[in-house]
This record gives C-alpha cells, structure tokens and sequence, in this order.
C-alpha cells in the first residue's frame, strides 16, 4: 500500500481522518458511493471540503494512486469529484483515480475563490510503521 508522505491526517478537532495508517490484513475496505444530503453537520461539510482541499493541493489534475488514503473519506466523492481511472476495482489500494475539477469546482466553489479557506489539519499524515497502534483502531 502506497503511503501518501505529506498528505493530512485528519481535520484538527475532529475525528475524521484522511489517512489510515496500514494495510488492513483483510483487505482493503471497498469504496462505495456515498449521497452527501444537505441536512449534514457542519463539522461533516467541513471535513469534506478539507479532504478536497488536500486532494487538490497535493494530486490536482494527475491521477493518483487509493494507498493509504481513507476508504470512507473516498466515498464522499466517489463518482463525483473522485473517479476511478479505468474500470474501478474498490477492494484495491493500487487503484488509480483522479480529480475531476469542474466538478469539485461545482460543488466546492469556495475552494477555487482568490481567498481559499485555510484548514488546521492536526499532523502531515506520516507515522512509523512499528508505532503501537491497535490494527482495528
């Protein structure tokens, strides 16, 4: 699984995280499709646009590998801003996807403004492969 140096971990504050930190032993978590209604907590619209803002400032237009990056953060855009490249297989953490930008834009006009909001993401996403967190954590 290919880990995303420099990429956030998560939104300071919060409990959503970006990244995971290995391989899950089972597989990798499938990426399904997920409907963002409008009646969503601020805090959940705020992770949103913070995971894109990442997603833009550190892929933009290039396809980029799943790696390490969180399954159900993924599936919020899934088939909107994020589209697979080529036939997309969900269980594979080598699968390419990529940014579709009119979209993002669309839905996320605010991050494209000449004054995009600035986010206070907790850590840079990278950890020790021997750190003693729980495997199900």
């Amino acid at each position: 699984m290919l880990k995303h140096r420099g990429f956030p971990g998560r939104l300071s504050g919060t409990d959503h995280q970006f990244v995971i930190r290995r391989a899950n032993k089972k597989g990798a978590t499938p990426l399904i499709r997920r409907e963002r209604f409008r009646d969503r907590k601020p805090v959940d619209r705020r992770a949103d646009e913070a995971f894109l803002a990442a997603l833009i400032a550190h892929f933009a237009e290039e396809p980029f590998e799943r790696g390490n990056l969180d399954a159900g953060r993924l599936s919020w855009f899934l088939g909107r801003e994020v589209v697979p490249v080529g036939k997309l297989d969900p269980t594979d953490y080598g699968q390419l996807l990529r940014l579709d930008m009119k979209k993002a834009e669309a839905a996320f006009p605010q991050l494209f403004a000449s004054e995009p909001p600035q986010f206070d993401w907790d850590d840079d996403g990278q950890w020790d492969d021997d750190d003693d967190w729980d495997e199900d954590e």
